[in-house]
C-alpha cells in the first residue's frame, strides 16, 4: 500500500494511433507525489499528446494509467478535479477581462462565491497580474498570456499540474519567476510534469526526467542518475573562421565519438580522456584555422539528449 500513496501517477505501456501511425508506442513511466518531472523530446516526439492523454483531452488506444493509485480510465470525471493543465499556446475569451475569466473557471469548479474572490486575489498575485487584471485578454501579450494560462491549471489547487512549455513565451526574466514559483510548488506538496524543450529549465528545477523520440522513451531516470550514466568528456573549442568539414576528419579518430559543429564552434565527444588530452590540441594546431578557446568540460542534460536522439535516429 506504501508504494501505491507515494506514486502519483503511473503510467504503463500506453500507446496511441491516429490511424496506421502509432504516435506513441508503449510508454512506461511513473511519478512520486510532490515532485518535479521533467519531459524531453524533439518535435512529433509525442510529448504534446501525451500531455493531452494525462489532462484527459484525448483517449489512448492501449496500456492503463493511474493517478494516485486509481484507474484513471474508470474514474476519469473524478479523477480529473485533482488535475490542472497548460496547452503549450492556452486559448482565452479576450472579450474578458482575467477577473472575469478566473471567475468563469472558478463557476464551472463549482466552488463557492467567497472562494472563487479569495482564490483569483491569491492566484493573480502568485503570477504577477494583479494590476492588468481589469484590463482584456486580448490587449495581453504572449507572456501575460502565458502567466495567466498557469492561473487558470492552478485555479483549483490540483494535486497534479501538467505544465506544456509553460516558459516558452516568457522573457529571461520571466522565466525564471515562473521557474521559482514551480519549485514553489513542489515544495507546497504539489505533483508537476514540466513538458518543454528549454533544457536548461529542466535542469534547473527537475528530479527525474524522461526523454522521449519517435513515440518511444529513449530513458527514464532521476536527473542525477542520467547525468552520472551519461557522463562525457567534452572539448568545446571555438575557431576563427567556420569550421564545417572538422567533424569527417576527426572522426576517423577511434577516440572521437561523436563531434556537433555550429558555426566556428565544435564540441568534440571523446570516449578515451587520455588519448584526447594529449593528441587532440596536437591535431588541431597542425590546421590553418586558429584557435580561439580550448575548454574540457562534463556532458550536460543538452549533450546527453543530442547523443541519445541521435542514436536513436541511427537504430
Amino acid at each position: 500500500m506504501e508504494e501505491s500513496v507515494i506514486k502519483m501517477l503511473k503510467v504503463v505501456n500506453i500507446k496511441k494511433k491516429y490511424g496506421e501511425f502509432e504516435v506513441l508506442k508503449d510508454i512506461s513511466f511513473e511519478i512520486k507525489k510532490g515532485t518535479i518531472y521533467g519531459f524531453l523530446g524533439p518535435n512529433g516526439s509525442g510529448k504534446s499528446t501525451t500531455m493531452n492523454i494525462l489532462s484527459g483531452l484525448i483517449d489512448f488506444n492501449g496500456g492503463e494509467i493511474y493517478l494516485g493509485g486509481e484507474n484513471f480510465k474508470k474514474n476519469k470525471r473524478r479523477l480529473l478535479k485533482k488535475v490542472g493543465y497548460l496547452p503549450q499556446d492556452p486559448v482565452f475569451y479576450n472579450y474578458m477581462n482575467a477577473n472575469e475569466y478566473l471567475h468563469f473557471i472558478g463557476e464551472i469548479s463549482n466552488m463557492t462565491e467567497k472562494n472563487i474572490r479569495e482564490r483569483t486575489i491569491e492566484i493573480l498575485e502568485i503570477v504577477k497580474l494583479t494590476e492588468p487584471a481589469k484590463r482584456k485578454i486580448g490587449q495581453y501579450s504572449g507572456g501575460m498570456k502565458q502567466r495567466l494560462g498557469i492561473a487558470v491549471a492552478l485555479f483549483n489547487k490540483p494535486e497534479i499540474v501538467f505544465l506544456d512549455e509553460p516558459t516558452s513565451a516568457l522573457d529571461p526574466e520571466g522565466r525564471m519567476e515562473i521557474l521559482e514559483f514551480i519549485k514553489k510548488l513542489k515544495s507546497e506538496g504539489t505533483t508537476v510534469f514540466m513538458s518543454t524543450h528549454i533544457l536548461s529549465d529542466i535542469e534547473r528545477v527537475c528530479d527525474h526526467v524522461s526523454i522521449l523520440d519517435k513515440g518511444k522513451i529513449l530513458v527514464s531516470d532521476n536527473l542525477e542518475n542520467l547525468k552520472n550514466k551519461y557522463i562525457q568528456p567534452i572539448f568545446d573549442i571555438e575557431f576563427e573562421k567556420p569550421c564545417a568539414k572538422l567533424d569527417s576528419i576527426l572522426l576517423n579518430f577511434r577516440w572521437v565519438e561523436s563531434v556537433l559543429i555550429r558555426e566556428n564552434k565544435a564540441s568534440i565527444y571523446v570516449n578515451n580522456l587520455e588519448i584526447a588530452k594529449s593528441e587532440l590540441l596536437k591535431f588541431l594546431v597542425q590546421g590553418e584555422n586558429t584557435i580561439l578557446s580550448y575548454e574540457l568540460r562534463k556532458s550536460n542534460l543538452e549533450d546527453i539528449f543530442i547523443r541519445l536522439v541521435n542514436e536513436n535516429e541511427n537504430l
